[in-house]
């Protein structure tokens, strides 16, 4: 099934009928929501998600002027349009299943995603799901969108038509492996990763990544979306993968292909559009030292740890590991970097339960924040042994240091004046 642009609010509907979606409302009742009735009646809903009793008694109100099936669905679309709020600042406009919300790409990631494909065009969405790729792999271009699922296909216009992308696009409803993609440029595909309301184990996806890669041999320049578990070994030679984290949550893998790759690695903190990249030969630079903590303690990002570029970031800030396993940095003098969390130690002992006691009676520390890092201990049973007493704060590092149970009593730290 393939339609065009102006035919998408109309040819697409009518095969939406009883086609069910996570939520439990059918293609039928999407195409009542999103008729003027549907929005008067989700105009009707309160501000703000709806609790069970609020459902409850405003559920019943609205049964007795509407099929209660297209209520149950206007209740649960405006609960996703409330959750959406966090990836789209255009959510309350948009339409959603829950498993379709979970895997779209946020608005500020599709951004990165498309930025990534400046000059290429025309361009393939694959698997295109509800549509969050598109918000931005659209801008400016026209687009082929393919999905499996009717429903989210036709989510996916119109969410793109919300932010104004309604035209040059084309939405086909099929299998993506047997999609056509004669004539386009680059193509970007964000394969399933849960199957049943459960996440596949890293690696795994439908399509599964072997027939993603191989989108390069069709399509000059390819994007994948990948988990951010991925075991790099399974990204081929000349290929780069991307690590990419939002206020320190590491939140996807991208494969760029040949055409696209820039590094072999790359970790990318999407707030602000920072990048470290891996050396090109790790082996020109000179080893990281390993020495004990100094005054300071770098807590890396998840990206820059995952991206295996801890050393690259040692290297630029004059830092070193205090422990060759762990990615824990540390330096003398206050360290600026947006790649990793600052802390001060205050104090630095083998990790023994009464000498951690004296410790933070000494600093006169009433509440510690464990953190852990290469270390078994169990930090529920830890924090009722501990009793701290007094007024101060301090996070607790539980790590190694040269290959020995390590404790580290950390105050957080402002920025100083380092590379």
């Amino acid at each position: 099934m393939s339609l065009g642009s102006d035919r998408a609010q109309s040819g697409l509907l009518a095969t939406l009928a009883h086609v069910r979606y996570a939520s439990g409302v059918t293609g039928e009742e999407l195409a009542a929501l999103m008729d003027r009735p549907g929005e008067r009646l989700l105009a009707r809903l309160p501000a703000g998600p709806l609790t069970p009793a609020q459902a409850l008694r405003l559920g019943g109100r609205l049964r007795a002027e509407h099929p209660a099936p297209l209520v149950a669905a206007a209740m649960t679309l405006h609960n996703l349009r409330w959750r959406a709020r966090t990836k789209f600042r255009l959510a309350d406009r948009m339409v959603f299943t829950r498993e379709g919300l979970e895997q779209a790409s946020s608005e500020r990631m599709a951004r990165h995603h498309a930025a990534r494909f400046a000059g290429q065009s025309p361009l393939a969405d694959l698997c295109t799901g509800i549509g969050g790729d598109l918000t931005g792999l659209a801008a400016g271009r026209p687009v082929l969108a393919a999905d499996l699922n009717p429903v989210h296909l036709r989510m996916a216009a119109h969410n793109a038509g919300v932010y104004g992308h309604d035209g040059g696009l084309r939405f086909v409803g099929a299998n993506v492996r047997e999609v056509a993609l004669d004539g386009v440029e680059a193509a970007f595909v964000d394969p399933a990763r849960r199957q049943g309301g459960r996440r596949l184990r890293a690696g795994s996806s439908e399509p599964p990544l072997p027939w993603c890669l191989a989108l390069a041999e069709r399509v000059p320049a390819v994007g994948i979306k990948a988990s951010p578990g991925l075991p790099i070994a399974l990204v081929p030679p000349g290929w780069e993968v991307e690590f990419v984290s939002e206020r320190r949550e590491l939140k996807e893998a991208l494969l760029w292909s040949p055409a696209l790759a820039r590094v072999t690695r790359r970790a990318t903190l999407l707030d602000g559009g920072h990048h470290l990249d891996a050396a090109d030969d790790p082996g020109a630079s000179p080893p990281v030292p390993c020495a004990p903590p100094g005054r300071f303690l770098l807590d890396p990002d998840p990206a820059v740890t995952r991206a295996g570029v801890v050393e690259e970031l040692a290297r630029a800030l004059g830092a070193w590991k205090i422990d060759e396993r762990i990615a824990f940095l540390s330096a003398d003098t206050s360290l600026d970097t947006p790649f990793g969390r600052l802390l001060r130690i205050q104090a630095s002992l083998p990790f023994q339960l009464k000498d951690l006691r004296h410790e933070l009676r000494r600093l006169e520390v009433g509440s510690v924040d464990i953190r852990q890092r290469g270390s078994a201990v169990d930090t529920d049973d830890l924090g009722r042994r501990l009793r701290p007493r007094g007024d101060g704060r301090a996070t607790l590092v539980l790590t190694r240091v040269a290959d020995r149970p390590w404790a580290l009593v950390c105050s957080p730290a402002a920025p100083g004046n380092g590379a």
